[in-house]
């Protein structure tokens, strides 16, 4: 077996690799002194819709041709064991990420990524495309859209043409911002009996070096009635796709190979979390922020920070796990959607000034050192780190608009790394006894690595930041 040259060229996307849940450790992190920010650390409130999401993320790095996911039904089937039975009806998402790194005799292969579809009773199904995006690393044709990994700011606003990094940062921006994506149709009439191609992606790495290449895909879907869904990797020649036919004989084969196999649930010492290959209960999270038993939140809880994406071994503190859990998967995959890759984050915080002056508060979205353990606030690094842990966008409403009124929706892209502290995304100026109402979304990106916080910190009376006790 020929091993890949890895060069220059590779290591954003061999980065965005590693620091996955499944192989990264924040925390072990040298030569940069921990800081502690003194502050509240809440449980994030509201939670997840029950909204099923198909997850298609284990194998990653695909070594061969086969079955990704199946949610068809097992009777029936050759090979029963290559599909979760699980029937899909009404709104529901898929979430597909995958890395190929070529064959090894070719300097030219194209892996093809297909998704397929079938009702599950004797009726046609309209399959609708409420919204979606997809993407690759690197594109090589300027036909497929492509998002590399480039060196961007801590912060950049965005505007008429969208900023991102990475394909994971450019599909959930589009979706953030409510577009299709190119080459997505609008939708799909399924007839009965048979299994429809929707979608054939390809993943080439023609002239790139190192061989290798990746692709996000994302979508928001409506059913009018029950339907199995699929994904499969193939192999075309000529790089022309694989027709129909190639489809539905790899449909009655075998999985496609897993990797990364979990640390079983609850055991202690280290944890490997692996990569998701199932049906997950959950696409959205939605909550609104106040004062326990109140319909608003006071300013003087500044500074506060709720967990975005908090994970087992990652609840800073709260004991809160976000995780979606899984309705069904594969043996040797994750045992739920750790990381939250594609959900929705929709919260609403409606301030109050309950103090007697006026205050200016800061909204940020931050990633602090991964904990699990209450520690008194937050821990950041002195310095900052070379692992990225966020690349993505986020859309806020209610922050300053330099006038001290309310500001209209504001989109940011960021770029954080491991104990980074903000960026700030903007200010909110309060009168004593004025209110308003801020919220803040994101869909949180493939290529990031949880948990994030987000943040209400004062401007005036910052939280005291201490050299951290060593552990």
């Amino acid at each position: 077996m020929n091993l890949i040259p890895w060069g220059k060229a590779a290591l954003p996307l061999l980065l965005a690799f590693l620091t996955s849940p499944a192989l990264a450790d924040p925390a072990a992190l040298q030569g940069n002194q921990k800081l502690l920010r003194r502050q509240t650390v809440a449980p994030l409130p509201g939670g997840l819709d029950q909204i099923l999401v198909v997850n298609d993320n284990n194998p990653e790095l695909i070594s061969g041709p086969g079955i990704l996911l199946s949610t068809f039904p097992r009777q029936g089937r050759t090979n029963p064991g290559a599909h979760l039975d699980v029937a899909l009806n009404g709104r529901f998402d898929l979430f597909s990420h995958h890395v190929f790194a070529g064959k090894t005799d070719s300097l030219d292969s194209t892996l093809w990524l297909g998704v397929l579809a079938a009702p599950r009773g004797p009726k046609p199904v309209n399959l609708r495309l409420i919204a979606g995006s997809t993407a690759l690393s690197q594109s090589v044709d300027g036909i497929q859209p492509g998002a590399p990994f480039l060196p961007l700011p801590a912060l950049m606003r965005q505007e008429s043409v969208p900023v991102y990094s990475g394909p994971g940062s450019r599909v959930a921006t589009e979706l953030l911002m409510r577009q299709r994506g190119a080459p997505l149709p609008e939708g799909w009439t399924l007839p009965p009996g048979q299994a429809t191609s929707l979608l054939m992606l390809p993943i080439p790495v023609r002239g790139l070096d190192p061989l290798l290449n990746g692709r996000n895909l994302q979508l928001r879907l409506e059913s009018s009635g029950p339907i199995s869904l699929a994904t499969l990797a193939a192999f075309g020649e000529n790089n022309t796709p694989p027709g129909p036919e190639v489809w539905r004989q790899l449909l009655e084969g075998d999985l496609s190979p897993k990797e990364h196999a979990p640390s079983p649930r609850g055991t202690k010492g280290p944890i490997v979390y692996s990569r998701v290959s199932g049906v997950q209960v959950g696409s959205t999270w939605t909550g609104r922020i106040s004062d326990p038993g109140k319909a608003w939140l006071s300013a003087s809880r500044a500074p506060i920070s709720w967990p975005i994406s908090s994970l087992e071994r990652g609840s800073l503190g709260t004991g809160q796990v976000q995780t979606a859990e899984l309705k069904a998967a594969y043996p040797a995959t994750a045992w739920a959607a750790h990381g939250n890759y594609g959900i929705e984050y929709d919260l609403s915080l409606p301030l109050r000034n309950d103090l007697a002056v006026p205050v200016v508060l800061e909204l940020a979205l931050e990633s602090p050192l991964k904990s699990d353990a209450p520690q008194n606030g937050l821990r950041f690094n002195s310095q900052p780190s070379k692992a990225v842990m966020f690349r993505g966008t986020v859309e806020v409403s209610g922050l300053d608009n330099g006038e001290g009124r309310s500001s209209g929706r504001q989109r940011f892209h960021l770029v954080e790394r491991a104990g980074s502290q903000g960026p700030v995304l903007g200010q909110i100026s309060l009168a004593p006894k004025a209110e308003r109402l801020v919220r803040f979304r994101l869909i949180y990106p493939a290529d990031a690595t949880p948990p994030q916080v987000l943040s209400l910190l004062p401007v005036v009376k910052q939280s005291e930041l201490s050299p951290a006790d060593r552990p």
